[in-house]
């Protein structure tokens, strides 16, 4: 009897932002597969008797490779288990989902997929970063940072310049220079806005904001690192206005490191 695989969004790292659909497949699972940022709070939520399987990857080192995970999934599912493949965010957003989802296809294994609150938009969002604003932003572009200094890939900074008003960087921070240097070789004022937001949605939440221009010396100050989402654009100004999370709330609530 075969199973069933459940590609399921954690979150960006606040548990309250998991959705109920979600849950109810991590209650449900007889098999979790989680990644490191996923919120450990979480895994609090599942049975007595479920198996919990590590896949952290950190940069530049995979605790298990993308093509164990695949196996595990399809594995567990053809023993009539049910699955949950939790990961960070959204399963379809730089998540490695529809390859997973992929990989159950090609083996005949049924599955779902379960969306998840993306970093891009949480992260801003606790920030005071509002990806779209009336005024300010009318479009925006999730990009995966890489890329940057990937010289096949040097066209879509020059295009990304000046196609969005905002621009959200996954898994940026080591490639912070060579994102700054792509956008201003390719017309991007020196003076725009950007910010980067270390453990988006966490207690330990912490925003630092500048520009194209000084933006490396000032996360070198802070000591800002992974995982941070960064974030490029006039609405990184709001910032400063409407900074609700780290000035309220945070401060009352025990650090929590995914």
């Amino acid at each position: 009897m075969t199973g069933k695989v459940f590609l399921v969004g954690a979150g960006p790292g606040d548990p309250e932002l998991m959705t109920v659909k979600g849950m109810r497949c991590l209650q449900e699972a007889d098999v979790i597969l989680y990644d490191r940022l996923v919120n450990r709070e979480l895994l609090n939520h599942a049975k007595k008797e479920a198996q919990l399987v590590y896949c952290g990857k950190l940069p530049n080192h995979h605790v298990m490779k993308q093509e164990t995970i695949n196996h595990l999934l399809v594995k567990y599912a053809k023993k009539g288990l049910l699955v949950c493949r939790l990961k960070g965010g959204d399963p379809f957003v730089f998540g490695r989902g529809g390859e997973e989802a992929e990989e159950c296809a090609n083996n005949d294994v049924p599955f779902e997929i379960v969306p998840g609150v993306t970093a891009g938009i949480a992260a801003s969002a606790y920030a005071g970063i509002p990806v779209t604003h009336r005024t300010l932003s009318k479009s925006f572009a999730f990009v995966t940072g890489h890329q940057a200094g990937n010289e096949e890939a040097e066209h879509q900074w020059a295009h990304l310049a000046h196609a969005v008003d905002t621009i959200c960087v996954y898994m940026g921070v080591s490639h912070l220079p060579n994102i700054v240097k792509n956008l201003i070789q390719n017309g991007k004022s020196t003076q725009t806005p950007i910010a980067l937001v270390h453990w988006g949605t966490l207690s330990n939440q912490r925003t630092v904001t500048g520009t194209l221009a000084n933006i490396e010396s000032k996360i070198k100050e802070a000591k800002i690192s992974n995982p941070s989402m960064i974030v490029i654009g006039e609405v990184v100004k709001m910032h400063h206005k409407i900074n609700w999370f780290e000035e309220e709330i945070a401060p009352h609530l025990p650090v929590v490191h995914g």
